[in-house]
């Protein structure tokens, strides 16, 4: 049995797109065309691939469909590139990644890659801890993420230590901590989180006052998260090329504790894939740069 490129390719789209009727006027096809090619991929198979849900998700069979679609298309833009084809079409590489990283090191070593070739990335951000699922699911080629552990047919490479320390604006540190830093304080000043899937304030304050339980602001965005710590809204954990100014400046002053270290390790399909590798290498050069060692 065979799977059909243009099936396998149409179910990719999907994905990308969240819907079929998305796809279709990606695809330039009617909605009813993009179902049809649905249930012959899967009358084909012999299984689910897509549950129609609002956004669509793949099912295990339709994940390892798109991995093979996604294989396809970047192996064929390596060989026409290989060959000097003036046809190679763009590539189009997604990668995942956490929210500090992107808005702090991981654009440059893409931007390089990009002066290079004819490539495109569609960017996937998510929690270190969580962007190596979409890895697994096929959504991405390769990702950021704080598993060491290869996702399976992955390879993996380690990058450097995010290092987060715990910070907060030179008022909110006279308001909420006039007599220092303790776990009293500490239980009672508000915390910024980015998320709620982000714990790098509550391992730090484990450390610092196990019982403490303060109100919490959620500001999901990198660089916001920053101004809402600069702006007194609560104290938080920034990795250092994010704070150094402001506590050289006296604007943010440091808390004190251990810092919290994060780990980071690139891991991409285990496919032979030029362009995949030359993004791996600038990717890992650039964390070995900026970033702690590991």
């Amino acid at each position: 049995m065979s799977i059909p490129v243009d099936l396998a390719r149409t179910l990719a789209v999907i994905l990308d797109e969240g819907t079929l009727e998305a796809a279709a006027r990606r695809l330039h096809v009617t909605p009813s065309a993009v179902s049809q090619r649905v249930r012959a991929l899967e009358a084909r198979l012999g299984r689910v691939v897509l549950v129609r849900t609002k956004p669509v998700r793949a099912t295990e069979a339709g994940q390892a469909v798109v991995r093979l679609a996604r294989q396809l298309d970047l192996l064929e833009h390596d060989a026409l590139a290989g060959i000097g084809s003036d046809e190679a079409a763009t590539a189009v590489v997604p990668l995942a990644v956490n929210a500090d990283s992107l808005a702090t090191w991981f654009l440059p070593p893409l931007a390089r890659v990009a002066e290079r070739h004819r490539v495109v990335f569609q960017l996937h951000r998510d929690d270190q801890d969580f962007t190596a699922g979409l890895l697994e699911s096929g959504t991405v080629m390769g990702a950021i993420t704080s598993r060491e552990a290869p996702v399976a047919g992955c390879r993996v490479r380690a990058v450097g230590v995010l290092r987060y320390e715990a910070v907060a604006s030179a008022e909110f540190a006279r308001r909420w901590f006039p007599d220092g830093v303790d776990g009293d304080a500490l239980a009672q000043a508000p915390v910024v989180d980015f998320d709620r899937r982000d714990d790098l304030q509550s391992r730090w304050l484990a450390d610092q006052a196990p019982a403490g339980s303060p109100p919490r602001h959620l500001v999901p965005a990198s660089h916001d998260f920053a101004t809402a710590i600069r702006l007194g809204l609560g104290w938080g954990l920034l990795p250092p090329f994010q704070s150094e100014e402001h506590v050289r400046s006296g604007e943010l002053v440091l808390l004190g504790g251990a810092p919290v270290d994060v780990p980071l390790f690139w891991q991409q399909w285990n496919l032979t894939s030029p362009l995949l590798d030359e993004i791996a290498d600038e990717v890992v050069q650039e964390g070995a740069r900026v970033l702690a060692a590991a």
